[in-house]
């Protein structure tokens, strides 16, 4: 049986996670609760909005040209890692995306995991490590400076970290949210 992702938000067409055009998918649930982090509301495990990774892949699948890559943040992404598994699976028909993760997991816990190797098979960068509020960087992707970078494939540079911080969004229904590294808030 598929396990579903639940999810908090999915952004289809953001330009401050990640190089280019991203369709971001964040992850409900965490359980590291990072003092001061910028998406507290990620961490409640239970979501009502909770989606097949082939319903979600079919959407990314259909925005595929508009778009330059994945970025999959949360909470924590992989509390979910068998049902994130099945979903790059079926996006990497789409070759030219480049997926990138953002996890609070330290990059050795990060390879303790079970079944890390397969989907990190399927991931182009990972940005590892908690949040520490204290080391603040807040700029290329990067929120502390306790962070790891680890370019899995050829796909992405250092350069490409380079990002605007944050970005304004305003959904068609009038809906408006930020988003990005440490983004202001209203």
């Amino acid at each position: 049986m598929t396990e579903s992702i639940r999810l908090h938000h999915i952004e289809k067409k953001s330009r401050v996670n990640g190089p280019g055009v991203r369709y971001v998918i964040w992850t409900q649930g965490c359980h590291f609760l990072c003092p001061s982090c910028f998406n507290p509301e990620t961490h409640p495990i239970s979501s009502s909005l909770v989606i097949s990774p082939e319903l979600i892949a079919k959407d990314i699948i259909s925005n595929g040209d508009q778009i330059d890559g994945i970025t999959i943040s949360g909470g924590e992404p992989l509390l979910q890692i068998d049902a994130l598994q099945e979903l790059l699976i079926h996006v990497r028909q789409l070759p030219l995306l480049g997926i990138i993760l953002f996890t609070g997991y330290d990059w050795p816990e990060l390879l303790q995991l079970n079944g890390i190797d397969s989907f990190l098979a399927n991931i182009d960068l990972v940005i590892a490590g908690r949040y520490h509020h204290a080391k603040r960087q807040a700029n290329h992707l990067i929120g502390s400076s306790n962070k790891s970078i680890h370019f899995l494939t050829d796909r992405y540079h250092y350069s490409d970290l380079d990002i605007s911080p944050s970005e304004v969004v305003i959904s068609e229904d009038g809906n408006i949210s930020i988003s990005g590294i440490d983004p202001l808030s209203w």
